[in-house]
């Protein structure tokens, strides 16, 4: 596991056009990051979508927040 990142690498992977698929899916396999920021950071985080526990992560949140809606739909 990549601890002990070094800032110039990181943005290196974050502006380096190959790691982005279709321009907006951050794909890059020497990234152990889950959730990396974005190519701008004000904006947030991202998924390493090239990071299978990224891809995992993101949906038993995405179905947590689908769950929590649904028990509190009116009736």
């Amino acid at each position: 596991m990549m601890k002990n990142l070094s800032k110039e690498t990181t943005d290196k992977w974050l502006k380096d056009s190959k790691n982005w698929k279709f321009g907006s899916f951050y794909y890059n396999k020497e990234d152990n990051r889950l959730f990396p920021q974005k190519r701008i950071p004000w904006m947030g985080w991202t998924i390493n979508f090239a990071n299978w526990k990224s891809i995992v992560s993101f949906a038993v949140l995405f179905g947590t927040i689908l769950l929590l809606i649904w028990i509190k739909k009116p009736q």
